[in-house]
């Protein structure tokens, strides 16, 4: 038993913070949330004083690219260093992303089934995983990798050029409207959990195919839907402008990544307010990439800030639900809690912001049973701030601040002392 005994409760909610709450986990769930003074606890538990500090539900990102470190190329084709060494590499970004309060993370491409075995057998710590594998695209989209000399990893009869695919990230480049079924199914049997997709360019694609570039006809788009939500898979969609977004809101998706010009149609907000589609707007990722050596990267990253803010606000006045996700990879890791205050620069109010990256950021993952807010019964995945993130949120981003982790009722990083152990 792990008793937090004083503490000033922000339960994701956002419901007013309740100070002087103790919080009692049992095995790995919540068992108790009180405001009364006890003292009889069992001999063997672990009580530990939190006054002055802010209880709250583990944090979630919803868009990670926890395998990725850099934005060069020879590191996007996994060409740049040992295979072993990127994979304890990333290892080490697993656990350093729980230390700093992430409990859960959704990967948006990049990751294999294998580091979330290794996190459940206990031989690496890291947060919860939800895995995509790999982004789905036509070709000449987003994941169809090709470099500037016209080298391609994709496999071509026997042989393979530059480097082979992963058979753990499943090719997820489609031809045809024929392919779009099975390599959601290969997908799903290399451990998807979700079907990321991408129906525009983005701000650091390839000069030709940008944030209003189009991928993916309507009836591909709802094949892959169709195909994902039979096999009860959410679908993730990268679309930032134009008519790749009006592909992916009537194709039904589950959230839109980026959403950067949502704001240029009137009716695109609406339809995700009326169909319950999530905004994960990933500003994070577009602050690094204003600053981009690439003159095209940069240009677009500048020219998309101001239609992006606008989305958000109007999001958030049609009750679209927005959730936090940082885009993370080339621009650093554990930067996760920045994502909230920026989230809090673009209008949302610090409380909303907390909300984005706990209650609503677990209702986007479909995981709101269990995730996302402190209440009796859900999962004791919790994180102690020193201070109050509604007076700063910057201060998430200080590791020295974040007093304790706990993930699934067990101790993940502590800084602070323990009573009765």
């Amino acid at each position: 038993m792990i008793v937090l005994r004083n503490g000033r409760l922000i339960d994701g909610t956002g419901a007013a913070p309740i100070a002087g709450t103790t919080v009692t986990l049992q095995g790995n769930r919540i068992c108790d949330i009180t405001t009364h003074s006890q003292s009889d606890f069992p001999p063997d538990a672990q009580i530990i004083d939190v006054a002055g500090k802010t209880i709250l539900p583990g944090l979630i990102d919803c868009h990670d690219h926890m395998a990725n470190h850099k934005y060069d190329l020879a590191h996007r084709w996994g060409i740049d260093e040992p295979a072993s060494t990127r994979h304890l590499r990333t290892a080490a970004v697993l656990r350093d992303t729980l230390t700093m309060g992430y409990t859960s993370v959704r990967d948006a491409a990049g990751l294999d089934i294998g580091f979330k075995q290794a996190i459940a057998e206990g031989l690496i710590a890291g947060p919860r995983l939800v895995l995509s594998l790999s982004i789905i695209s036509p070709i000449g989209g987003i994941g169809d990798r090709v470099s500037p000399s016209g080298h391609s990893p994709h496999l071509h009869g026997d042989c393979c050029c530059v480097t082979p695919n992963d058979p753990l990230l499943p090719e997820s480049v489609v031809e045809t409207l024929a392919d779009i079924r099975p390599v959601v199914r290969r997908m799903v049997r290399a451990g998807a959990d979700v079907i990321k997709c991408a129906t525009t360019g983005g701000a650091s694609s390839r000069p030709g195919h940008g944030p209003r570039d189009g991928a993916f006809n309507l009836d591909e788009m709802q094949a892959l839907v169709d195909e994902a939500h039979t096999l009860d898979r959410r679908v993730m969609c990268h679309a930032l402008g134009g008519r790749g977004l009006d592909v992916a809101i009537a194709a039904g998706v589950d959230s839109i990544e980026h959403g950067t010009y949502l704001n240029e149609d009137s009716r695109h907000l609406e339809r995700m307010a009326e169909q319950g589609i999530f905004f994960v707007p990933t500003l994070l990722v577009y602050e690094y990439h204003r600053k981009s050596l690439a003159t095209h990267v940069r240009e677009r990253a500048q020219h998309l800030h101001e239609h992006h803010v606008a989305s958000i606000k109007r999001a958030m006045s049609l009750g679209v639900r927005v959730v936090a996700g940082t885009d993370a990879g080339g621009h650093g890791h554990p930067a996760n809690a920045g994502e909230l205050r920026c989230l809090v620069e673009a209008g949302l109010t610090p409380m909303q912001a907390l909300q984005a990256g706990t209650g609503w950021a677990a209702e986007c993952l479909g995981q709101q049973d269990e995730l996302g807010t402190l209440a009796v019964g859900q999962l004791a995945d919790l994180v102690v701030v020193d201070g109050d993130p509604l007076a700063d949120i910057g201060i998430l981003c200080d590791p020295r601040r974040i007093a304790l982790v706990i993930k699934d009722g067990a101790i993940a990083a502590q800084r602070i002392s323990a009573e009765g152990v």
